[in-house]
């Protein structure tokens, strides 16, 4: 899946699994500008 979001210049694109590999979603998510900490509170919600 690619995911952009209009004004964000990061372009993430993710694949298509029931499960990722940890680093895998680590690197996800460096690339989103997140940090781990903030990624689980925004999958929290």
């Amino acid at each position: 899946m690619i995911m952009t979001k209009h004004g964000v210049s990061v372009v993430l694109s993710i694949p298509d699994h029931r499960e990722l590999k940890r680093g895998t979603l680590r690197g996800l998510i460096r690339s989103s500008g997140l940090n781990v900490q903030e990624f689980v509170a925004l999958v929290d919600r």
